[in-house]
């Protein structure tokens, strides 16, 4: 019986990308914004812990999945997740080195969080927070992709890092859905983990940001906390244009490759060939 919802002829792997952005995370890499600077910063931030808990709920039923295809997309998937939880570690190690942030206050939060989870919560909800979290993430993606503004005026390295990194995301975002399905998992869990891991992610995102603000000397500013609410609700609106498609995850019938969106991974892909 087939398991993986993904097509026919969709496979994927791990790329080993390197960046050099030691000069770009000293300053207001995002067109001299503190805000939009911040909410990339604590993103990074958050990622790290979030990539092992994906890793570790995928895992834990990787034993029960018979699908050839699902298995190798799986490992894929693993691959993919663990690299990217290596170069945000090493990209979140640098920016407190060079901007002075404290990884204890900034992460401890983050690790309690991750401990209570893992002790208190079943495999199968942690199964349905990772499948809820990675179509918060695709469709924020895509978004990035199909507009090109998410990115206007930021350094350009930093900018590549997350498209690196939302181009992987866009091709594994059906593994730990498929997973859940495959497993058993109910569409009532699936959707009340998403409303409740969605808040967890934008109110941590937000304390990380109020933490580098504060740091800067900018938590009081009027003008950077109304650039940030025009950038994610307004123009461009990150958050606003994804009001729609986040909630598709809520239908019966949902699936994450009901919008075959490769194309904008070709599209990448060939921007980067020699010319």
């Amino acid at each position: 019986m087939r398991q993986s919802g993904s097509p026919m002829n969709h496979s994927f792997g791990p790329r080993r990308p390197s960046f050099d952005l030691a000069s770009a995370l000293a300053r207001d890499w995002h067109g001299g914004s503190a805000f939009r600077t911040a909410w990339f910063n604590a993103l990074s931030m958050m990622l790290p812990h979030g990539e092992r808990f994906f890793i570790d709920s995928v895992n834990e039923f990787r034993d029960k999945i018979e699908d050839p295809q699902l298995k190798s997309e799986v490992q894929a998937f693993l691959m993919q997740e663990a690299n990217h939880m290596h170069q945000h570690q090493a990209v979140n190690k640098l920016l407190c080195e060079v901007r002075g942030y404290d990884m204890q206050a900034i992460e401890g939060p983050i690790l309690k969080r991750a401990e209570w989870t893992q002790k208190r919560l079943p495999a199968i909800r942690r199964l349905a927070g990772t499948a809820a979290n990675e179509h918060l993430t695709a469709v924020l993606v895509a978004d990035m992709f199909r507009h090109q503004d998410s990115f206007i005026d930021a350094d350009p390295d930093v900018a590549e890092l997350w498209y690196w990194h939302g181009v992987e995301e866009i091709e594994h975002k059906s593994v730990a859905f498929d997973v859940y399905k495959a497993v058993g998992g109910t569409l009532k869990e699936r959707r009340m983990v998403q409303i409740f891991g969605t808040i967890f992610f934008l109110s941590g995102t937000l304390r990380i940001v109020g933490l580098m603000l504060k740091h800067d000397g900018k938590l009081w500013s009027l003008r950077e906390w109304l650039d940030g609410f025009r950038f994610l609700l307004v123009k461009p609106g990150v958050l606003r244009r994804a009001f729609i498609p986040y909630f598709r995850f809520l239908k019966k019938d949902f699936h994450p490759w009901e919008d075959d969106d490769r194309y904008l991974i070709d599209e990448w892909e060939a921007k980067r060939q020699p010319q």
